[in-house]
């Protein structure tokens, strides 16, 4: 089973040299690589969230295997919906699936499901994809469809799951958190509210983020991915997180009005 790209030709160029020639353009200059266990990364157009995504991928030394966690903004499928098998395809070539892994988190999970269908039209795990395919070519991926309606008990149950899957199949894994931060608030607005949702990230505190996204009011579409993968990386014994990169829409438009949020962070 070949998962077909959805937003190829729309939130990333649909040609393999243009495509290539953009993540390139995107990187920053001698950037500093470090081996991770996982990064956060936007995933709205590369005009606008590129140059974030681009920044936290080339900050790490992208390992065989990915785990790729987003939210499900459809709201199709279980509250985790894997694809076990197959391939997913984008302009770069055809990425496959790390079959042994996903059947693992599943072993582990009692709440994820083998649903490809919730993965047809789904953007924020797709975008994420031509990064990784860029930095690492022979790369396997996992991706992690999550319902909205995963709550704290949840999150940390599958968090929980991947770690166990992770240490079971013995390899070294990058998990992906893709999410973006607030959205459609002024720039002062959205800087004070992602900020503190990036701090309780930079404190590798997954409750601490479900709630305080809550709490204030954060618009942050991903947190529960970032949360289950906070869970996985304090089990998997993450030292420290930090930011690598901060931006909104305003930066690229100079509508400073309206904006989104875009962080990409790396946790080692």
């Amino acid at each position: 089973m070949v998962r077909m790209p959805a937003v190829a030709g729309y939130f990333y160029p649909g040609q393999a040299e243009e495509l290539r020639t953009l993540i390139k353009s995107l990187i920053p200059e001698a950037p500093k690589k470090e081996r991770a266990l996982a990064v956060v990364s936007p995933h709205a157009g590369y005009i606008y969230s590129g140059r974030v995504a681009a920044a936290v991928f080339a900050s790490v030394i992208v390992p065989e295997m990915a785990i790729i966690l987003g939210p499900s903004h459809r709201g199709i499928g279980p509250l985790f919906a894997l694809q076990v098998e197959g391939s997913w395809r984008t302009p770069l070539g055809d990425t496959p699936i790390a079959s042994s892994l996903a059947k693992k988190i599943i072993k582990h999970s009692s709440l994820a499901e083998n649903d490809p269908r919730a993965h047809n039209l789904e953007h924020s795990l797709e975008v994420q994809i031509p990064f990784l395919q860029f930095f690492r070519s022979d790369i396997a991926i996992v991706p992690v469809c999550v319902s909205h309606e995963a709550d704290l008990a949840s999150l940390e149950e599958f968090g929980q799951a991947i770690a166990a899957a992770v240490k079971e199949e013995g390899k070294e894994v990058l998990l992906v958190a893709s999410t973006d931060m607030s959205h459609y608030i002024s720039q002062k607005e959205a800087e004070h509210k992602d900020f503190l949702a990036i701090k309780k990230i930079q404190e590798l505190d997954a409750s601490g983020l479900y709630q305080t996204v809550l709490k204030e009011n954060i618009s942050m579409c991903g947190f529960q991915p970032t949360t289950a993968v906070l869970v996985a990386c304090r089990e998997l014994g993450a030292r420290r997180a930090e930011l690598i990169l901060y931006q909104t829409s305003g930066d690229i438009t100079g509508d400073r009005r309206e904006v989104v949020g875009y962080a990409g962070c790396r946790i080692v």
